[in-house]
């Protein structure tokens, strides 16, 4: 028994022993292995590979500081920053640590691929957290326990996890890719801080993430409340102690590899090559003292991983693609970006329109859908063509006149969608693939009923949702309230995202650019870029984003595009246009319609606003303001 008591009385002097006085990069430089599978430089770490590194790590030591905050790009290590904390305070000073991913399944992977290869391959933290496979190890995917403490790993969107026992150290990851809520409990950043109220000053947490879109970002948030540190390094010609930034950057666009820095005081160019002299001697300054948060923040021009000329090329390559942008100032640059499609030129967009139409097609066209917004007096429509990369032809927006309670308008809609026939450059015949019809305003059950024997030629019924969810719903709903009617709701605020980002690409031939037939008239751009993002606060005090048009304005040019739009995405047409880029597609008719519809009255000639002179508007019509309806061609008489 004595034995075992004295291996019980030392394990235990271990255990409550006071911890060395040693930092997280001290104690990285001494033990800190780096995985094969996990790091490009696998071995022994060394911080003055990336000297910058130090100053993050030590704060989580530093004397009166709770919080730290590290709005960094990627490339920089920031990874490997986070895994070193936490090796740290399991091996020198064990604490109850939480980690929070953006999700469940991120978190495990984070276990998976970056945890438990670094637990294997260093010594320091291999005989404290027992293998999985052993017995009663106390070891898992998502919960490792060590003596004096454990780490458990959650997803902020499960608020289960984010709930019950005190929390010693907090660390969450990639914050600017949480939800807003974890459920219905509220931020998980917020939850994720109650956590640690019984540790009072021993407590530490900190937030790490690339910034996303500026206002919205919480790591911008959280930078802008602390000590706003940046990391200063000093010219190799004049000692100038200064930020690298992007607008110091000398470059040629045809010669990107030739890109240099310029020091902003006299003008030195600064290579590569005087990088690792520069790091080694840079100091984090703070911009903002009196904050006790300590806030830093990187960007890949500091990385001894990147050329300036790689960073170059990526931002040429990113130009005229605003979504393109956005990734590179968040992930290159660690900045927030400003939306610029929280508005769109109409005036700008006006400009592009070209001479093709339906019978004059360019090549590149390999799909037609159609958007219908419906109205107590008419249908909007519009035809748009798809090329690769979502780049896209507006073919002709159509009004059909009539009322929506009346099968005449539909029977109309019907010949449009069965009979229209596109030709294209190349000799090629297409058809409208798929069609999406707003379900969610005006005669909702003849839009069922319109829809729901169709659904074989791909005409939906839809619903828009606003909020953060995906274009096309990952399975269809049931009407209850209309017989069990086929509705699906699609994430109208995202397509509309995704619509006013490509309003913005302004060179032809990118990926999402929009061209225009001369078809369109200016109040059709006037109506596609009336709404306006907005940032607004919901009742429970969270910021949400939300489309918002003016009081009495149109926007049903924009409504019916972002259906269009949907439909596409119903289509999962990037397989099919892959497909018909292999592949040569002879010319097809649809089949006529097999559905059987309600006799109409007969047939109504057919205006063409924009060849004849409108006739006087008979006294007490409704009158509406100037668009083209259906083009005679598109209908078989």
């Amino acid at each position: 028994m004595i034995p075992n008591l004295q291996q019980a009385l030392r394990l235990a002097s271990k255990v409550w022993a006071p911890p060395r006085r040693i930092t997280v990069s001290q104690w990285a430089d001494e033990a800190l292995y780096l995985s094969p599978e996990d790091s490009a430089e696998a071995g022994k770490f060394r911080t003055d590979r990336a000297p910058y590194q130090r100053g993050i790590m030590d704060a989580f030591h530093a004397e009166g500081v709770e919080e730290v905050a590290v709005m960094a790009s990627s490339q920089v290590g920031k990874t490997l920053i986070f895994k070193a904390v936490i090796g740290c305070f399991i091996a020198e000073d064990p604490s109850p640590i939480l980690v929070v991913q953006p999700t469940v399944e991120m978190a495990e992977v984070f276990s998976k691929d970056r945890l438990a290869p670094m637990i294997r391959d260093t010594p320091a933290l291999r005989g404290k957290v027992l293998e999985a496979k052993s017995r009663d190890s106390g070891n898992t995917i998502l919960k490792k326990n060590f003596p004096g403490g454990h780490i458990t790993l959650i997803g902020a969107n499960a608020p289960a996890g984010l709930a019950s026992r005190p929390i010693r150290i907090v660390l969450f990851d990639e914050v600017d890719r949480y939800p807003d809520s974890a459920g219905t409990e509220g931020d998980p950043v917020n939850l994720g801080r109650k956590r640690t109220i019984t540790f009072r000053s021993r407590k530490k947490i900190g937030m790490f993430s690339t910034p996303g879109i500026k206002g919205k970002s919480r790591i911008e948030r959280a930078w802008l409340r602390s000590d706003q540190r940046r990391y200063h390094v000093p010219c190799p010609q004049c000692s100038h102690m200064h930020v690298l930034r992007w607008a110091n950057m000398l470059f040629d666009p045809a010669q990107p590899e030739l890109a240099r820095m310029v020091c902003p005081q006299n003008g030195c160019v600064i290579t590569d090559a005087d990088k690792p002299a520069m790091l080694a001697s840079g100091q984090w300054i703070a911009g903002n003292p009196g904050s006790h948060i300590a806030g830093f923040h990187l960007n890949e021009l500091y990385s001894p991983w990147r050329l300036f000329s790689e960073v170059v090329t990526e931002y040429l390559s990113a130009q005229g693609n605003p979504e393109e942008l956005k990734t590179w100032w968040n992930t290159s640059m660690g900045e927030p970006y400003e939306e610029a499609g929280e508005q769109a030129d109409a005036e700008g967009l006006a400009k592009r329109r070209e001479s093709y139409d339906a019978q004059t097609l360019p090549a590149d066209v390999l799909v037609v859908t159609a958007g219908v917004d419906t109205h107590p007096d008419r249908l909007e429509v519009e035809l748009v063509g798809w090329g690769m990369g979502e780049e896209s032809w507006g073919i002709e927006p159509i009004v059909l006149h009539g009322a929506t309670v009346e099968p005449d308008v539909w029977q109309r809609l019907d010949a449009l969608l069965a009979t229209v026939r596109c030709q294209t450059e190349d000799g090629r015949t297409l058809r409208v693939m798929a069609t999406c019809i707003d379900s969610g305003g005006h005669s909702v059950q003849q839009v069922y009923e319109f829809c729901t024997p169709r659904a074989a030629r791909n005409i939906w019924a839809i619903k828009g949702q606003g909020g953060a969810r995906p274009v096309w719903p990952k399975r269809q709903s049931k009407s209850k309230k209309y017989q069990g009617h086929i509705l699906r709701m699609i994430g109208v605020d995202t397509a509309k995202d995704a619509i006013y980002a490509r309003f913005n690409i302004t060179e032809s031939g990118k990926a999402g650019y929009c061209h225009f037939s001369l078809a369109y008239d200016e109040d059709w751009f006037t109506q596609a870029t009336v709404e306006k993002r907005l940032t607004k606060t919901d009742k429970r005090g969270q910021e949400i984003r939300i489309w918002e048009k003016p009081a009495g304005a149109r926007n049903e040019a924009l409504d019916c595009r972002a259906y269009a739009y949907a439909a596409l995405q119903g289509l999962k047409i990037e397989r099919r246009l892959v497909l018909a880029r292999r592949t040569i597609v002879p010319a097809y008719e649809a089949p006529d319609p097999v559905v059987p519809l309600t006799p109409p009255p007969p047939a109504r000639p057919v205006e063409t606003t924009a060849r004849t002179p409108r006739a006087p508007p008979t006294p007490g019509a409704s009158r509406l303001p100037a668009r083209r309806t259906v083009h005679s061609g598109y209908l078989k008489r």
